[in-house]
């Protein structure tokens, strides 16, 4: 019978190992999961670590983004996973799932109990995706830190900025000196990572991971630089957001119309 403190055990040592695959200029290449079967899949093609994409997750259980998809069942898809896999599992969790820095914490602990050894959070609000101020990211952030730290040794908290989604902020020096802002502060408070999708520019890239104390997280887009272009800029971590899950719909609705097409 496994103890409680041989789960434990098991659990910081992949914390450990998640945090050992976060190397500047030699990123961690994270193809984001959905469910169960997605697990099962990218580890089978070799991955060292699986990560879900909120996106992703809420789209396969007919939601949208945004915190629509119930904290209830996404927790339970979360446990699902970690079942299916022996390999570290990040959960993103949005912006929390709180109003309020307890209901953060709370989110937190569910996500650790269901297996999770490291986290995404947000520092939007998700009704509008406009940022909360920092100080009160900061708040949220601490409160996640200790809930973390009273289940687990060295859960990973993947901070994510949107700075570079606001409609009124240029892709420039002064908005890559916003999202360095918002690491100090969130570096502090207790992140051990910071992630700034849509940041696609190599020289800004760049600019932040000389500025930021966290290791950066880069997601993959259409126009986003090669690996290899991220790595010289000296990126960690690299997602792929909701594009797995996009291309797996794209094959199977074209499997799709080729059966029905030579039937029709």
């Amino acid at each position: 019978m496994t103890t409680v403190s041989t789960l434990r055990a098991q659990a910081n040592a992949k914390a450990d190992a998640f945090h050992a695959l976060h190397v500047r200029g030699r990123p961690v290449v994270l193809l984001n999961i959905w469910d169960a079967g997605s697990a099962s899949a990218v580890a089978a093609g070799g991955a060292p670590a699986l990560a879900t994409g909120s996106w992703s997750v809420a789209a396969a259980h007919g939601f949208a983004d945004g915190e629509k998809l119930p904290l209830d069942l996404a927790i339970d898809n979360l446990r699902r996973i970690t079942a299916a896999t022996t390999l570290p599992v990040s959960v993103d969790l949005e912006s929390g799932y709180g109003a309020d820095e307890a209901m953060v914490a709370a989110t937190i602990v569910r996500a650790i109990e269901a297996g999770a050894i490291g986290c995404n959070l947000e520092d939007s609000h998700p009704a509008d995706g406009t940022l909360r101020d920092i100080a009160g990211q900061v708040r949220r952030l601490r409160a996640a830190r200790a809930a973390a730290d009273a289940q687990m040794k060295g859960f990973f908290i993947n901070l994510r900025t949107d700075v570079f989604f606001q409609k009124d902020v240029a892709h420039d020096a002064a908005a890559v000196a916003r999202a360095a802002e918002r690491a100090r502060a969130y570096a502090e408070a207790g992140a051990d990572g910071l992630f700034a999708p849509g940041l696609v520019d190599a020289p800004l890239i760049e600019k932040l991971v000389t500025a930021s104390p966290l290791p950066l997280n880069i997601m993959m887009s259409g126009n986003t630089p090669a690996l290899d272009v991220l790595a010289r800029c000296g990126v960690a971590r690299v997602s792929h957001g909701p594009g797995p899950y996009a291309q797996a719909m794209q094959a199977l609705q074209a499997q799709a119309h080729a059966v029905y097409s030579a039937h029709a």
